[in-house]
């Protein structure tokens, strides 16, 4: 995530800080809603961010999020594999 950060930033000032305040808001959905999107394998939810190509991949235990990837969406999908 913070690779992405620093590529928007360097192309305009404040992008870097709109792409983290777009992710913070994805997190933050997913809270609050954990299981209300999409589920794109067993117990893995995926949020799309907002004005941004990535999608938070996360998964939910109780009261626990664990996020396993921020990825955007011109990557192979078999790079994702594996991190949970």
């Amino acid at each position: 995530m913070f690779d992405a950060q620093a590529w928007y930033e360097a192309r305009a000032l404040g992008l870097g800080q709109e792409f983290v305040r777009a992710f913070e808001a994805a997190l933050q959905s997913a809270c609050r809603h954990p299981s209300g999107f999409a589920q794109v394998e067993e117990g893995c939810r995926r949020v799309v961010l907002r004005r941004f190509p990535y999608s938070l991949y996360y998964r939910a235990a109780g009261d626990e999020l664990l996020v396993t990837a921020v990825f955007h969406h011109r990557r192979p999908p078999s790079e994702r594999l594996g991190r949970d």
